[in-house]
């Protein structure tokens, strides 16, 4: 297994990091990484990390669901009917936010938002690295490997929808996708909440730790940073609100090595709505869309 180390912090530049916590890998490998935290700007970072070019092993798995449009259980389906229903929030996100144009989803992974997007007569294109999750995207939707084989051309709208958390070059590639975007044009960027009430219940079993897959782990005052400080404008912060369910019922599983019951399932539905409430005052929710203007 080869691992790396994190000495810089992407965002603040800072090279003094503090012991947060060790979270197993649930998902392929079930060993123990370690996450660290920035003592200037709070981002949190796992390291040591899988270095790239070892990274597409921690993605092999049939649990890894967001590659693969088969359901193998109880949460596959879960996730697959969520799925579904917020990609038509998404869309109505995007209209409401955003100047009609062609869309770019970064990190698209077997392209149902896209699919579902292109359906209603927007021009897409993607980006996947994951050649296994490429051959699953309708043909008739441009996807890319990289950003760096996209046609020389500028979105009005780009999305990652919980992507940015994987990305190794983290400030080179938001400053990348920004020279893609037109004018005024409209990043939309979904990410897990470190700081959120279900985060904080969950602590080290916290689902969306997802370690070692989810590099970095975010929380709004260093997201708001790291775009401003690459060039963006902050016009909205929006709450995921369903996503406090699917990560307590996996936070759950996790936390009882494997079985969830249906005391458990009724416990992670409790601290959803828990969650969800106490983030109402604050838009502190398990996972934020951060909405930003060129």
């Amino acid at each position: 297994m080869h691992l790396e180390e994190v000495s810089s912090c992407p965002i603040c530049r800072g090279s003094s990091f503090k012991e947060l916590h060790q979270s197993a890998d649930h998902t392929v490998t079930h060993k123990l990484f370690h996450v660290k935290q920035c003592r200037s700007c709070g981002l949190a970072v796992t390291s040591p990390r899988p270095t790239q070019a070892n990274a597409s092993s921690y993605y092999q798995s049939d649990n890894y669901i967001s590659h693969t449009n088969q359901s193998r259980g109880l949460f596959d389906s879960i996730y697959l009917i969520i799925r579904k229903f917020t990609m038509r929030w998404k869309l109505s996100l995007i209209k409401k936010n955003a100047l009609p144009g062609p869309l770019l989803d970064f990190g698209c992974g077997t392209g149902q938002f896209l699919a579902h997007t292109a359906a209603q007569g927007i021009t897409c294109f993607g980006v996947e690295p994951s050649a296994s999750a490429r051959k699953q995207i309708n043909s008739s939707i441009p996807t890319f490997e990289s950003l760096h084989s996209l046609p020389d051309i500028k979105f009005s709208v780009i999305t990652l929808w919980h992507v940015l958390e994987h990305v190794y070059t983290l400030r080179e590639t938001i400053e990348d996708l920004r020279s893609k975007l037109q004018e005024g044009g409209t990043i939309f960027i979904a990410v897990p909440n470190m700081q959120s009430p279900d985060a904080n219940h969950y602590g080290s079993f916290w689902a969306a730790w997802d370690l070692p897959r989810h590099l970095w782990h975010f929380s709004k005052p260093n997201m708001t940073q790291l775009l401003e400080d690459s060039g963006f404008k902050v016009s909205a912060i929006i709450p995921m609100k369903l996503d406090a369910y699917y990560v307590s019922l996996l936070s759950e599983k996790y936390q009882r090595g494997g079985q969830l019951g249906l005391i458990a399932m009724l416990k992670a539905v409790k601290c959803a709505l828990q969650s969800n409430a106490a983030a109402a005052s604050t838009t502190n929710h398990s996972s934020l869309i951060f909405v930003a203007k060129k």
